[in-house]
């Protein structure tokens, strides 16, 4: 049992980095107070349990560890992350899962703005809505919305595959809808088991890149 109210942010992080302080595998951590950077830069197989709210960048650039956190977080949940898997019961703000190589993040509740903004092979699942500019330059990974999607979705996506079972209100710069094949449904459930949500595959549409930015073509200048 941590207390970040009696020990600070900095000594929660100081023991959960150096885990030769401790033979324990597992973590709670009591009164997060909403401050930023909890369990940041963590580097080993461990279970961290965050009773309530968090600030900005909880969990960024994990690697190995599984973190859950009993409240909502703020900008920038999991960004950067390596491996490992982030569970948030609640909201999340802006660009969560920004950056973020692997992993996998689970967001119950709505994300915010530009949720997987530059990923590069996190999956992101999102219970609730995201906001606008998600899956912004989205380059590997998968995104799954099980409600709806704002504004310009996928602008500029690579290769990240997005999917959405509510409305989308628009599309991104080269980002458009594509056909769902068997091997995306199975992917699909496979990530809706893993994230304990029970939405039906068939009910999702598929987003991805159309690749005309790829090449620069003067003729689509305006559109760069």
């Amino acid at each position: 049992m941590l207390d970040l109210k009696e020990i600070g942010v900095r000594g929660v992080n100081t023991i959960l980095h150096d885990i030769s302080l401790s033979k324990e595998k597992s973590y709670k951590i009591n009164n997060p107070m909403g401050q930023h950077s909890i369990a940041c830069g963590l580097n080993a197989a461990m279970q961290v349990e965050i009773e309530g709210h968090v600030g900005f960048y909880c969990g960024g650039m994990n690697k190995h560890a599984d973190i859950k956190i009993k409240g909502h977080a703020g900008v920038g949940v999991a960004e950067n992350m390596m491996s490992g898997s982030i569970h948030v019961s609640g909201n999340a703000s802006d660009s969560a899962g920004a950056t973020a190589h692997g992993g996998m993040l689970v967001i119950e509740g709505d994300a915010s703005s530009r949720c997987g903004i530059s990923m590069k092979g996190i999956d992101i699942v999102v219970g609730g809505s995201v906001g606008h500019m998600s899956a912004f330059m989205a380059q590997s990974g998968h995104m799954v919305v099980c409600g709806d999607a704002a504004e310009a979705l996928g602008d500029s996506i690579y290769e990240a595959l997005v999917f959405v079972r509510g409305e989308v209100a628009s599309l991104g710069a080269d980002c458009i809808e594509k056909e769902m094949r068997p091997e995306h449904l199975a992917k699909l459930k496979e990530l809706l088991t893993r994230s304990n949500f029970k939405a039906d595959p068939a009910e999702f549409k598929r987003y991805g890149s159309a690749r005309s930015l790829y090449n620069f073509d003067i003729d689509n200048a305006g559109a760069y």
